[in-house]
């Protein structure tokens, strides 16, 4: 049975300092009121958020949390899974046999001191033997972009350009932490050193915020046509091909057969930069460049906002920000709104197939959707 998209939602991403699970229930009622819907009209949730922050916003069972907020006594589902946590929220709700299902993501990453807020993301990634030697986030992207460099021969310039892109799409958007606030790209190249050679321009930018979209058995304009979910190994350097994620290539081909489409029939993607070189390898790993090219993509003018494929035009997990669970859906919104013709100044022209692309961890887990506009 196909599944569509009744409406969308989405809270600002900035520091605001409200509880999670505020952002994602103004989320979840932006979603209602864009389908036309109320909460006695949903037969079931699900929803992602990591632990939150130490004290007391901590709270274990967010289930229950929100079956009081929302006054509801459906089943309520939450799908741990890191930074791709709300993607796979709506991969579950696609295989649900419910009419209606809100998805829904709330975070509060930016709320604590340092070292707690730097342990938390740092548990999306394998803690014992890889953390043990410094490999933390920024390091372990360095050392998989440097063996890209040396294999197939891009520079940091074609990742300053992806960078520069992405902030350039941001400024235009009212939801992004960088809206109205241009970056330039000299200011992105000499940006501080952040683990050699990735600037601080190369990483995104942790927020606050929530996302909500309802997946519904009712045919609407939206339909998701494909969606593809896989894991892979937590150890990064436990896996055969260093340069590419496996997990990206798998979902994908999964999505795409689903769809029954061809990675030359997208018009619109959301890809997921949690670092540049992650939007560069994924154009790769997605089947939108061969292997090895995908810094042609961004050379040629391509994916900007007027190319032919427009990658990121929501700013991405670079300059939109990335809340950690929320960001999946994030996705799904920018790209259900750029199929529909919301999107004002950053409007994709005749956009009728979109794609969502998002990783949790270090590639340890991906999920690709495909969404394609309907009469």
């Amino acid at each position: 049975m196909k599944n569509y998209i009744k409406g969308v939602g989405m809270t600002k991403f900035d520091y605001g300092q409200k509880p999670w699970w505020q952002f994602a229930y103004e989320a979840a009622m932006e979603a209602l009121e864009d389908s036309n819907m109320k909460i006695s009209d949903i037969d079931a949730l699900c929803f992602s958020a990591i632990s939150s922050a130490a004290g007391g916003e901590h709270q274990t069972h967010k289930i229950s949390l929100l079956s009081d907020l929302f006054k509801t006594n459906v089943p309520i589902i939450e799908t741990p899974g890191v930074c791709a946590g709300s993607a796979i929220a709506f991969w579950l709700a696609c295989r649900l046999n419910f009419q209606n299902i809100l998805v829904l993501a709330g975070e509060k990453v930016v709320d604590n001191v340092t070292d707690i807020v730097t342990d938390r993301i740092l548990s999306a990634a394998e803690r014992v033997i890889e953390q043990s030697e410094g490999m933390l986030f920024p390091v372990q992207k360095v050392l998989i972009w440097q063996q890209y460099q040396k294999k197939y021969g891009a520079t940091m310039d074609d990742l300053a350009q992806i960078a520069f892109k992405n902030h350039q799409n941001a400024v235009l958007n009212p939801t992004a932490y960088f809206y109205n606030r241009p970056i330039t790209l000299e200011q992105i190249k000499n940006s501080p050193v952040v683990a050699s050679p990735f600037r601080l321009f190369d990483c995104c930018i942790s927020v606050n915020g929530g996302t909500a979209a309802i997946v519904s058995k009712e045919k609407t304009d939206i339909e998701i046509a494909g969606s593809g979910f896989t894991t892979d190994y937590i150890v990064t350097f436990g896996r055969e091909d260093y340069t590419h994620y496996e997990a990206t290539r798998r979902s994908a081909k999964i999505a795409y057969d689903q769809a029954k489409v061809k990675p030359g029939d997208i018009d619109v993607a959301e890809v997921h930069d949690a670092f540049t070189s992650d939007e560069l390898i994924a154009y790769e790993d997605l089947g939108l460049a061969p292997i090895g090219k995908g810094a042609e993509l961004i050379r040629s003018g391509k994916v900007n906002l007027d190319g032919k494929l427009p990658v990121n035009p929501s700013g991405g997990l670079k300059a939109k920000g990335h809340p950690i669970s929320p960001t999946g859906l994030a996705q799904i919104a920018e790209i259900t709104n750029q199929l529909r013709g919301r999107c004002g100044e950053r409007q994709v022209k005749n956009a009728k197939i979109g794609l969502c692309h998002n990783i949790g961890g270090n590639a340890g887990n991906v999920v690709v959707h495909i969404l394609r506009k309907v009469s």
